[in-house]
């Protein structure tokens, strides 16, 4: 019987996996990894190690995750030491949970190799921080995707007294977005920020106020993978932003990224 780990890649820069996940990639026989995985990671796996992208777009998955779960268990039957690689942390929008049960229903050992994730990392890289002893005291890991045809159950009137959202894949729902959180309290002025590719070379960050943001992010092209962020956080990201941004609005997601 082999192992599996399901490892969190960080949000982007290599230099943020950690130790433990890069050892995991180094001793991998098969390594399946996800679309927001940075693919420089690969180039640690050793010799002969069998490398499966697992990759999903809206509408056009590379694998299905029923694919995924049985490929997971079919390898570690085998005797393979496989690590499943996945943008940012597992356990954070990740669906890593879901593949752990399954690997726990068919008695297969497992180990969870936390990541660190894009709604703390990247707006650290914008000179936003999610927390400030003056500005925020409560911090809220959020999604923006709503499933088809499935009512949105997020309970948008508490989300409002949170101090900072982060939010995760959020950009095609952003005018919804938006419209939620005015609608049950927070103010126009409230300071917004979009975190295009955060922490690889080509993050761009735009910033306006919830009266302002659609505007802003349709005349920047800014489109997914992006991190949004509301809060009074983000009016430091002028002033604490330590590393120089792409300028180039350009290209959007579909455009730059090769897979």
């Amino acid at each position: 019987m082999g192992k599996v780990y399901i490892v969190g890649a960080g949000p982007g820069d290599i230099e943020l996996i950690t130790v433990k996940g890069l050892r995991c990639i180094k001793e991998a026989d098969v390594i399946l990894y996800d679309r927001l995985v940075n693919q420089e990671l690969l180039n640690y796996a050793k010799s002969g190690a069998e490398l499966i992208f697992c990759g999903k777009l809206p509408n056009r998955h590379a694998m299905i995750q029923e694919s995924i779960n049985e490929s997971l268990v079919r390898f570690a039957m085998e005797g393979k030491t496989v690590t499943r690689l996945k943008g940012g942390d597992p356990f954070v929008f990740g669906r890593g949970a879901e593949e752990a049960e399954v690997l726990a229903n068919k008695e297969i050992p497992f180990e969870i190799v936390p990541g660190i994730t894009s709604g703390i990392a990247a707006p650290a890289y914008a000179g936003i921080p999610v927390t400030h002893r003056e500005l925020s005291s409560s911090f809220a890991i959020v999604t923006g995707h709503r499933q088809k045809d499935k009512d949105d159950n997020l309970k948008w009137e508490a989300l409002v007294h949170i101090e900072t959202l982060a939010i995760y894949m959020g950009v095609k729902n952003l005018p919804y977005i938006v419209s939620q959180l005015l609608k049950f309290g927070r103010a126009k002025e409230t300071p917004v920020a979009l975190i295009h590719w955060g922490t690889y070379d080509k993050q761009q960050t735009v910033t306006g106020t919830l009266e302002s943001i659609e505007t802003i992010v349709q005349e920047s092209n800014i489109a997914n993978p992006s991190m949004i962020v509301v809060g009074d956080v983000v009016k430091l990201h002028e002033k604490i932003q330590w590393i120089q941004e792409q300028k180039d609005n350009s290209k959007n997601f579909s455009e730059s990224v090769a897979l």
